[in-house]
């Protein structure tokens, strides 16, 4: 179970044509309360998607009831036609809920796309109007549901995202998440919806997010593009009345993020590798997260992953290209358990080095005590094909 899990949630999933491939693309989660809390960030990208624009505004009062999700358009780029798109796909939800007896305004409803960027002209509105009557009206608070909802999101993912964690005093949360390619912060080419039945207040869900997303979503760096339309959605309905640890709840959301993320990583686009970048003995986590995620982005780094060679030199040579404190003489790399430099130096026979899908690659620059991991991709001939068709 996902999003349908905790207490307090309905969903769903169907095919309203936007993909040609015919799969589900329009997806609903609804907070049936009695709470309405939510926090949520978003792409960092100074190039926004309607949907993001509309959402960061629906949600600044910390109060949502509903999220309605499309794949197959990002609506992004689609001038005011598009935003108007989003302002009435929110207005016809607010107006539908209203209509089945839970009063809803259209700054209740957030709304999330991804796909195709300039996707969202005449066809793209009608198909999603259309489509929310039955979309609301299939709702429910199932397994089945839940799943259907997971599905309607992914675009080149091969395979739906969820996750679901329980509290010690019976509370839930559960999760679901698309996003295969442009993964980079902030946030990685994604959208997440994250509910939960504990009962918390707004404030603290939104330091728990924030919390749990720097060390999860903004860790994947796939390949350094970064998306215009991510969006990570917590949304609380208090339908569980128990006492809730905040420290707890924090912990099992991270948890659940960190699984969301690494289900992610695996179903990168084209990938042969999952490689985990983790820079230890920087003077501080900023720098660690500077040098892992640096080394992440470098093409020829990754290249050399794909070809299984363990090339340290392109390791070394990425480092020195950030603002990290370090000696440039005394660093250190393993490739899985292999240190092949030490001091700047080779040492190691990097033949010694075996390779299999997970790839854990260590820095040490002997300049703290702080170590932070980012994710990342190899690159591949099957992720270059695969984004040099994307639109066609």
């Amino acid at each position: 179970m996902s999003v349908t899990a905790p207490l307090g949630f309905s969903a769903a999933g169907l095919t309203a044509g936007l993909k040609p491939s015919g799969t589900k693309d329009l997806s609903l989660v609804i907070n049936t309360g009695p709470d309405t809390a939510v926090a949520a960030v978003y792409t960092s990208n100074r190039c926004k998607a309607n949907p993001v624009l509309w959402s960061q505004k629906a949600s600044a009062n910390g109060q949502a009831r509903a999220v309605v999700l499309n794949s197959g358009g990002a609506n992004c780029y689609t001038g005011d036609f598009g935003y108007e798109t989003t302002t009435l796909t929110a207005q016809t939800t607010a107006e539908l809920l209203t209509e089945s007896g839970t009063d809803t305004q259209a700054e209740d409803i957030l709304v999330c796309s991804t796909g195709l960027i300039g996707v969202g002209g005449q066809d793209f509105r009608d198909t999603i109007i259309t489509n929310l009557p039955p979309l609301v009206a299939a709702a429910e608070d199932t397994v089945e549901s839940g799943e259907a909802a997971a599905e309607a999101i992914m675009t080149t993912d091969t395979v739906a995202k969820t996750a679901t964690r329980e509290g010690s005093s019976g509370y839930t949360i559960g999760g679901m998440a698309k996003g295969a390619g442009m993964l980079a912060p902030g946030l990685a080419t994604m959208l997440v919806v994250i509910t939960t039945d504990a009962k918390v207040e707004q404030s603290v869900l939104d330091q728990a997010l924030r919390a749990s997303t720097s060390n999860s979503f903004d860790r994947l760096d796939t390949d350094g593009c970064m998306s215009t339309n991510d969006t990570v959605i917590l949304m609380s309905s208090g339908a569980h009345d128990a006492a809730v640890d905040e420290d707890e709840f924090t912990s099992l959301l991270r948890e659940l993020c960190l699984d969301l993320m690494h289900q992610l990583h695996v179903d990168a686009e084209g990938a042969h590798h999952d490689i985990a970048i983790t820079t230890q003995g920087a003077a501080s986590e900023a720098d660690a997260v500077e040098v892992s995620r640096s080394v992440s982005r470098s093409a020829l780094f990754k290249a050399a992953i794909f070809g299984q060679d363990p090339n340290w030199g392109r390791v070394v040579a990425q480092v020195g290209t950030t603002s990290a404190e370090f000696d440039p003489t005394q660093i250190d790399v393993s490739i899985n358990g292999t240190e092949v430099c030490r001091a700047s130096g080779p040492y190691e026979d990097p033949e010694k080095v075996v390779f299999e899908r997970n790839v854990d690659v260590v820095i040490d620059l002997h300049a703290g005590d702080h170590t932070a991991t980012v994710w990342t991709s190899d690159l591949t001939h099957d992720y270059v094909e695969e984004n040099s068709a994307y639109s066609t």
